[in-house]
């Protein structure tokens, strides 16, 4: 089954709050292999300019997935995640996040496309503080293998 066109345009979230921490910071970091020492020692950040240790630039990866993840569980859109794979992923940030942040996120479904039996979907997720600063717009293309 093809995605449901009627989708593009929606709006979903703002989410729930995502608090930064400096563990999550630091985690993402091993996971990633980021060796930089802005990620895990406070004096350092705050000497380059910081108030905190800050998050790898793709840490905005979780946040965005657990917002897009409310438009790909929306039974109406028609998603089977078991034939999804991930085709592209951007993110363009206003600031850093760093340990500290409390940020929630709001997603769109840009657009929909069907090629054959295929169908791409792309959102984009805007993360904000809860007081409203910009931080980070993270652009997302999925794609459903046709069965």
């Amino acid at each position: 089954m093809a995605l449901n066109p009627d989708y593009i345009g929606r709006v979903y979230g703002p989410g729930a709050p995502y608090e930064v921490s400096r563990v999550k910071i630091a985690e993402f970091a091993d996971a990633i292999g980021d060796v930089s020492p802005l990620c895990r020692d406070r004096e350092a950040a705050i000497k380059a300019g910081y108030p905190d240790v800050i998050a790898p630039p793709t840490l905005a990866i979780i946040i965005s997935m657990a917002s897009t993840k409310v438009i790909q569980d929306d039974p109406g859109l028609g998603l089977d995640y078991s034939m999804v794979v991930h085709g592209e992923q951007q993110f363009t940030h206003g600031r850093p996040l760093h340990a500290g942040d409390v940020v929630v996120a709001t997603s769109t479904v840009d657009s929909i496309r069907a090629l054959g039996a295929t169908s791409m979907m792309t959102t984009t997720t805007d993360i904000s503080t809860v007081d409203g600063e910009h931080v980070c717009t993270a652009r997302s293309v999925i794609v459903e293998r046709g069965k």
